[in-house]
């Protein structure tokens, strides 16, 4: 019997992620075709400073540099607690994929148009990756978790590389990538809400890396409108990036504090 066939004879809960997968490959598949708008790119801080341009989009990426060598520095270290060596693997993904965001949006914030936005998307594919494969691990199955590192990665790779490929081509589509950041939010979601942390202390910390993730969206939507409450001292998107750091340190918090929880 396979691992997935395991589970769905002994917990019928994985039937509603099952599901969830399904509908959003479908999603994936069948939804026409968007490309990315190009007003995306359209920033309302777009002040220079020190000869960076939009300087603040820019520098704000800085905390994903901090957060990311944290959580590796603490894997390297050994100061994570893992009851497997080998659940340390997507921990190391996502923390690496949160360090080279610092990077790429970096990168891209300085003169944004879809090659460079490229190269903020790709690492962002890691971190999603990273994080999934261990909620997996370490709430439904440890096997199934640690095996689904590589095909997440490769799949979140690849829509990535199809986006920009099909705009190259003059027809973009942008919705598999959508449905595959989509997907790998909501399943960290139900994972928590359907799996009680049953491994490590402190799984709420978790919730709180979904909570700033949340609200770092809220603000890069209202990108223009902050900028003009905060009289023109600040945007959303610089916001959405500071805010969406505080997630990685939740999990950073979360491996220095969580310890074994004993099995029944």
């Amino acid at each position: 019997m396979s691992i997935g066939e395991s589970l769905l004879a002994r917990d019928r809960r994985v039937w509603l992620i099952g599901f969830m997968t399904a509908a959003f490959l479908v999603a994936a598949l069948v939804v026409p075709a968007m490309p990315q708008p190009l007003s995306y790119h359209a920033f309302a801080d777009c002040r220079s400073f020190l000869g960076v341009t939009n300087f603040l989009n820019v520098i704000s990426n800085l905390p994903f540099l901090v957060a990311g060598a944290m959580g590796l520095l603490l894997i390297w270290r050994g100061r994570a607690d893992f009851i497997d060596a080998r659940e340390q693997l997507p921990y190391l993904v996502f923390f690496l994929g949160a360090l080279i965001t610092c990077f790429g949006s970096a990168w891209y914030h300085a003169a944004p148009d879809n090659p460079r936005l490229v190269w903020d998307r790709l690492p962002m594919t890691l971190a999603f990756a990273g994080l999934v494969a261990a909620a997996i691990a370490e709430r439904l199955d440890q096997r199934l978790g640690l095996r689904s590192l590589w095909p997440l990665l490769l799949l979140g790779v690849v829509t990535v590389l199809y986006w920009y490929g099909t705009e190259r081509m003059g027809r973009g589509n942008l919705v598999p990538y959508g449905a595959y950041q989509a997907w790998t939010v909501l399943i960290i979601v139900v994972l928590m809400l359907a799996y009680p942390a049953r491994r490590y202390t402190h799984g709420g910390l978790l919730a709180w890396a979904a909570v700033w993730y949340a609200l770092a969206k809220v603000f890069e939507t209202l990108d223009l409108q902050i900028y003009r409450l905060s009289g023109d001292l600040v945007s959303g998107h610089t916001i959405k990036h500071v805010l969406a750091s505080f997630a990685v340190f939740a999990i950073v918090r979360q491996l220095r504090v969580r310890h074994r929880i004993p099995a029944p």
